[in-house]
């Protein structure tokens, strides 16, 4: 894929975090298989706006990362919609990939960015650190997570809360993403902070994840 074509990926997603209303950013499913991108990702993002893609495929074989990458890219990029990898950002530009989403806050932006250039899309979590958000966004991010925002059977105290997001919407320019436990109430309640909602086994575990991605639009939305 052209620089031109990785930046307007960037470009746009920065626009879209100027809307009002937050814009989706999927996960795919960690255990997913070759057919998932074609026969249920494709259909959905094809009926219900998406902003980015993130590959969430747990394996660190760089074959099997390679297949999915294939799959995610060809799918996404069709629709103009950007792909990102979790992670394993020495394979963005081999893959053709628009970015990568890192787990360690603010610690290695600077050697990724040196590493993909300025135009790649580098985003990372931050758990409920506005300082490490801070120190992120210093140190070059694109975009900034926050999360889990609610409790589950495997994450502790440390959620972020509403006031996180708030406070990050009102004083800081960089794009904020929440993601990880977000059901439909809180997805409600977050949509005026955040400027895009991130969602991977809220509704890839239910029968029907399109129906239930359509919630989730219509309670960003109303």
């Amino acid at each position: 894929e052209t620089t031109a074509l990785v930046n307007l990926h960037k470009q746009r997603m920065i626009e879209m975090s100027d809307k009002e209303i937050p814009q989706i950013y999927l996960i795919t499913p960690t255990n997913a298989d070759l057919s998932f991108y074609t026969e249920i990702l494709a259909p959905i993002i094809d009926i219900c706006p998406v902003a980015c893609i993130r590959l969430g495929v747990s394996s660190d074989d760089e074959s099997i990362i390679s297949r999915h990458a294939d799959q995610l890219r060809d799918v996404a990029h069709a629709r103009d919609i950007s792909a990102v990898i979790t992670n394993h950002y020495r394979l963005v530009n081999s893959l053709g990939l628009d970015g990568v989403h890192r787990f360690d806050g603010a610690k290695t932006i600077r050697e990724v960015r040196e590493e993909l250039g300025a135009e790649a899309i580098i985003g990372t979590f931050c758990g409920n650190s506005k300082h490490i958000g801070l120190n992120a966004g210093e140190a070059g991010a694109d975009y900034i997570s926050f999360g889990p925002v609610d409790h589950s059977a495997l994450t502790d105290d440390n959620i972020a809360e509403f006031e996180t997001f708030d406070w990050w919407s009102e004083m800081v320019e960089i794009p904020v993403v929440a993601e990880g436990n977000i059901n439909h109430d809180l997805a409600s309640k977050l949509a005026p902070v955040i400027d895009f909602l991130a969602l991977g086994q809220e509704i890839w575990k239910n029968d029907n994840p399109k129906i239930e991605l359509n919630e989730y639009l219509l309670r960003i939305n109303s």
